[in-house]
């Protein structure tokens, strides 16, 4: 059903007036990258890859189309190869959206649409579009990113004007189905222990958020907050020998966020909260309940050094609240990037990550001698977009 729904929307879009215009009638506009990254850590295996001995196993080509058929109308498709150790190897569509604006107070998207929370949710997609090789991992982790971006469903947009002495408020509202994929990060520590869920866990999803562009020119405040109840999902262990439903329920995330940017300078920080409770029900076994409370958030700052080099810094904190004492229950990765632009269509990104905690990104298989409280991560990417 959801994929029906992404197809009928660009679909019937399509089938509109435009019908009988030609390509150049469309502005139809094709756009793309595609990057190549090398991970190497000094302690610990990362992101299901053997990055202790230096690994290339992370690769991502992405392709958008978007059309224009009448004024106020634009669709567009974007399909994603991605390669991430063990994560991926496979095409996914990323969105597929209908997008009608009647004005600048009020427009209206459906489709596959992308979930705008937090400063980055919406853009983590455009690799190009920013310096980092890896978004701050607390709030927006690499191996999640399928499952994240973007749900099936409708989302509600426009922007307010509060007057000259108060800025503008930018407005989003949505709901949907969202899917936690059955190969996301989220499920690692699960398929380890023997535990599938073969079609993913998902459900309604629902959510809005704040941008406030406030009269100090540079300067955006926000808010986003997302709600999702009664998620379940089937799951199989022991090689299908036991099968039940895994549940999720009552889950908030609410997140607060600022951005100043003026001249080369940029500086933002987001905070977030993720908390909920769920259980795993094995048919004739007793329920097997958990909560969760995570508090997730970064501080950065870059600064543009010429036209072609930029640099940057940023602190990621991830905190589990209901984790046991010790190293799994945080992780905490200071980072330093710089970001070099040869022209308009090729650059390159280095980073180094020094993080403390076992919270993020490892898993056991790969780490058989146990996990290291703190690790080193460096990370070299090229990319080439069009």
């Amino acid at each position: 059903m959801k994929r029906f729904v992404a197809i009928l929307a660009v679909s019937l879009a399509g089938s509109l007036p435009a019908v009988s215009q030609s390509l150049e009638d469309l502005n139809i506009q094709i756009h793309g990258y595609a990057t190549q990254g090398f991970l190497y850590t000094t302690n610990n295996n990362i992101f299901t890859t053997s990055s202790s001995n230096g690994s290339p196993a992370w690769t991502e080509a992405v392709l958008n189309v978007g059309a224009q058929p009448i004024p106020k109308l634009r669709i567009g498709v974007q399909a994603r190869y991605f390669l991430l150790g063990n994560f991926g190897n496979a095409i996914t569509l990323d969105w597929a959206q209908a997008d009608y604006k009647a004005n600048d107070k009020f427009g209206v998207r459906f489709g596959k649409v992308k979930v705008p929370t937090g400063l980055f949710n919406d853009i983590q997609d455009i690799d190009p579009s920013y310096m980092w090789s890896l978004l701050p991992q607390s709030i927006y982790p690499i191996s999640s990113r399928n499952s994240v971006l973007a749900e099936y469903g409708g989302l509600a947009y426009g922007t307010l004007a509060l007057g000259t002495k108060a800025g503008k408020l930018e407005y989003r509202g949505w709901s949907g189905e969202e899917v936690i994929g059955e190969d996301d990060g989220y499920w690692v520590t699960q398929r380890e222990e023997g535990l599938n869920l073969p079609n993913g866990l998902g459900g309604i999803s629902s959510g809005a958020a704040l941008h406030w562009k406030t009269p100090v020119a540079g300067l955006m405040a926000g808010v986003s907050t997302s709600h999702s109840n009664d998620w379940h999902a089937v799951i199989t262990a022991g090689g299908g020998a036991l099968s039940g439903t895994e549940s999720l329920h009552a889950t908030y995330t609410p997140s607060f966020f600022a951005k100043y940017e003026k001249d080369k300078l940029m500086v933002a920080g987001e905070y977030s909260k993720v908390s909920g409770s769920g259980a795993i029900a094995f048919t004739g076994l007793p329920n097997d309940p958990f909560v969760y409370d995570i508090h997730p958030w970064y501080g950065m700052a870059s600064y543009k050094i010429t036209g072609k080099l930029s640099a940057g810094l940023y602190q990621s904190q991830y905190v589990s609240k209901t984790g046991a004492l010790g190293p799994a229950k945080y992780s905490k990765d200071w980072t330093a990037s710089g970001r070099y632009d040869f022209n308009e269509f090729l650059y390159a990104k280095a980073e180094q990550h020094f993080i403390k905690g076992t919270a993020e990104g490892y898993d056991i298989t790969l780490n058989p001698g146990g996990l290291k409280p703190n690790t080193n991560l460096t990370i070299l990417k090229m990319g080439v977009s069009f």
